[in-house]
């Protein structure tokens, strides 16, 4: 669901719809995926959805990959779903398969192995404000705002509502998609939307900074983190011990493990 519908002809460009940057912002094993529907706002067309689906599945299987950044180009982050293209051709049928695409999108990110940091500097609406609750990670210019404003037209933005609610606190969510009004990067850091907050110059730098700092760590324990920290959270606490436990005894039979435990033991015992 979007507030703003697209600009007619918007894809008619040769451009890709999601450009792809390697090593990006100079770091090893950093890949920036831009969103590239600029005179759209980013909306997620369904041709935006298959081209971002597409290289996520490619990045979740690339081993040089540590890192993941979704951007957008132009003004805005992502103004959520194409309304224009939803509202051509109304069935049922359609927009069951829509949804169900856009909820496999928004589940690759959860899923693929790379911690997943989104790039936040515009607006991000709707099933682009669901974009960012998916990401991992995220970070926006103090001037980036954030809104599921489908209430405005008559719809419920149902399937932002399922991130939204893992990220925020129930009544700030609650008030968002009832409201559909716009929070500003403050609001956002404070509820917990995003973890970060800079001004729109210093955006590029700690987003840097983030992706760096996770490069730095063991892929290992990266990857059987991330997976962990999301299974646990749908468990019992009962269950969720059991799984950390397992994931725990699994990540220390690994060799990075293993050698840094040595390591700080040897430096513990040379002092």
């Amino acid at each position: 669901m979007s507030a703003v519908p697209s600009q007619p002809g918007a894809d008619t460009t040769n451009a890709p719809l999601v450009t792809v940057m390697h090593d990006a912002y100079g770091v090893p094993g950093v890949v920036q995926l831009t969103l590239n529907r600029p005179d759209a706002f980013n909306s997620l067309s369904e041709a935006l959805i298959d081209a971002l689906q597409a290289e996520l599945n490619t990045l979740a299987a690339a081993p040089a990959a540590r890192v993941v950044v979704i951007a957008g180009a132009g003004r805005a982050f992502c103004a959520g779903h194409d309304l224009r293209e939803m509202r051509a051709a109304p069935s049922l049928a359609y927009y069951k398969e829509l949804f169900a695409r856009c909820a496999k999108l928004m589940l690759t990110i959860q899923k693929m192995p790379q911690p997943v940091i989104a790039r936040v500097h515009g607006v991000a609406t709707a099933a682009g404000c669901q974009l960012v609750a998916m990401c991992d990670l995220a970070v926006a210019a103090d001037t980036a705002r954030f809104a599921v404003s489908g209430i405005n037209l008559g719809l419920f933005c149902s399937t932002p509502a399922v991130p939204l609610t893992r990220n925020v606190s129930r009544k700030a969510a609650f008030e968002m998609l009832m409201t559909g009004e716009f929070i500003d990067a403050a609001a956002a850091l404070r509820e917990g939307l995003v973890n970060r907050v800079v001004a729109p110059d210093e955006l590029d730098a700690a987003v840097t900074a983030l992706a760096a700092t996770i490069c730095a760590k063991s892929r290992e324990a990266v990857e059987m983190g991330k997976g962990l920290f999301y299974r646990q959270l749908e468990m019992g606490i009962e269950a969720a011990y059991q799984l950390a436990g397992q994931t725990m005894a699994c990540n220390m039979m690994t060799d990075p493990a293993l050698d840094g435990v040595q390591a700080f033991i040897e430096r513990r015992g040379s002092k």
